[in-house]
Parts: C-alpha cells; sequence; structure tokens
C-alpha cells in the first residue's frame, strides 16, 4: 500500500504536525509579547546580566549574534550569546528569552548533570546524525548478512540523536524553570507580565518535544525497514 517514501511519511507525519504546531506557537507567541514592553524596560541583555551578576556568575560574557531566535549560551567559553531581537529589546518575550539562557549558565556552574551529558554527546551526535543514516542505507544494499551488520551499526550511531533530543528536554525544562524562579522574585518583572513570559517559554518548550518525537519516528522507521529485511531473509 505505501511505497518508501509514503512509508517514512506515514511515520514521520505525527512529529512533523507536531513540529510545525510547535514552532507556530513559539512565533506568534514571540510575536504577540515582543510588541509588550516590560513595565521596568530592562533589555533582554541587561535582564541577562542581573540575573549572572546576581547569582555570582561575573565571568559569563553576553553578546549580541546574528539570527532570528539564535539564543543560546556556550559552556565553553562561558558566553551568553542572544540575537538582536532578544539582545536590544526590552519587550516581555526579551526577558523571558533572555533568563531561559541565564539558565543554562546556572547550569553550568552547578555541574547540572544533563547538562554535562549533552555536552559530552555532541561530537557523537555531529557525526551520527549525518553519517549514520548514509551507513544505514549502505548496510540495506548489501544482501547479506554483513548488510545487515552495517545497517544495524548506522542506526546505532543515528540513535545517538534521539538519545540526545531526550537528554535535551530535562536541560531546556529546568533552564525555564529557573528563568521563571528567578523573574517572579527578582522585581525585573511585575507578577503580572508573568503570563506572557509563560506563554513565550512553555511555548518554546513544545519545541524541543516535537524535537524528541521526530527522531524517536526516524528510529522507528529504520528499524521497520529492518525488521522487514531480516523477515525476507
Amino acid at each position: 500500500m505505501f511505497g518508501g517514501y509514503g512509508l517514512y511519511i506515514l511515520f514521520s507525519l505525527p512529529a512533523l504536525l507536531l513540529g510545525m504546531w510547535a514552532q507556530a506557537k513559539v512565533r506568534s507567541a514571540f510575536s504577540k509579547y515582543s510588541r509588550v514592553r516590560s513595565n521596568v524596560g530592562m533589555s533582554g541583555a541587561e535582564v541577562a546580566r542581573a540575573m549572572l551578576d546576581s547569582n555570582g556568575l561575573q565571568n559569563v560574557r553576553v553578546e549580541e549574534t546574528r539570527g532570528m531566535l539564535s539564543d543560546h549560551y556556550d559552556p565553553t567559553s562561558r558566553t551568553l550569546r542572544l540575537s538582536s531581537d532578544v539582545y536590544r529589546s526590552n519587550s516581555i518575550a526579551a526577558a523571558g528569552v533572555a533568563a531561559h539562557e541565564a539558565g543554562h549558565a546556572l547550569q553550568h556552574k552547578q555541574g547540572y548533570f544533563f547538562l554535562q551529558f549533552r555536552s559530552l554527546m555532541v561530537p557523537t551526535v555531529q557525526l551520527g546524525s549525518w553519517l549514520g543514516p548514509i551507513i544505514f542505507m549502505i548496510g540495506m544494499f548489501i544482501q547479506s548478512t554483513l548488510g545487515t551488520q552495517i545497517a544495524t551499526f548506522g542506526l546505532i550511531l543515528f540513535a545517538a540523536t534521539a538519545v540526545f533530543a531526550f537528554i535535551t528536554l530535562p536541560v531546556e525544562f529546568d533552564a525555564t524553570k529557573r528563568a521563571k524562579a528567578w523573574l517572579s522574585t527578582s522585581g525585573v518583572l511585575y507578577q503580572s507580565e508573568m503570563t506572557g513570559i509563560n506563554s513565550v517559554l512553555d511555548a518554546a518548550a513544545l519545541t524541543y518535544v516535537a524535537g524528541a518525537v521526530q527522531a524517536v519516528s526516524t528510529i522507528l522507521y529504520y528499524l521497520f525497514l529492518l525488521s522487514g529485511r531480516r523477515s525476507r531473509r
């Protein structure tokens, strides 16, 4: 009933739809609250700096970077990089994103296990995400036990991406929790503004859930192909 491409769509469509919905919610929430100025009026850069300093992280730099929603914390250089829309803006959305990224710096300082584990996985994931599928497909074209073994190795290599996606979930959820806790007690925002913070950060969290679901759906597709090959032997 389904060809190879159709079968892939069958496996990946739920994750694809979830991802599209999550991205739409992020863009909608960020667009809405990026137009709402916070009452205190601190820029994203100032919010990040204040949160870092209040937690003894004066040695972490805050820099501006290019790209929309390209905000991230770099643990290797101890640098928090914020997109221009966050770095310069004094909106509620900017405050939420900046505090979330500062939350990662706090995780780094405290040796948060999942952040450390994720950092260790980065080289493996960078290799496995593109090399794993290639090795898998090469193995599938070799009609022998060796081909099955090669395909299995490619699948295992690619599976690191799914592990990485799931390890990312507690990292991001915890950073969001830290951001909300600090913003609600620091005086940077009024309590009435936390509704916007929750909307922006909760929507962003959905994108990581969608990424994990997408990784699992791809793994299941490869497993289905591999099990079908074995049953035909």
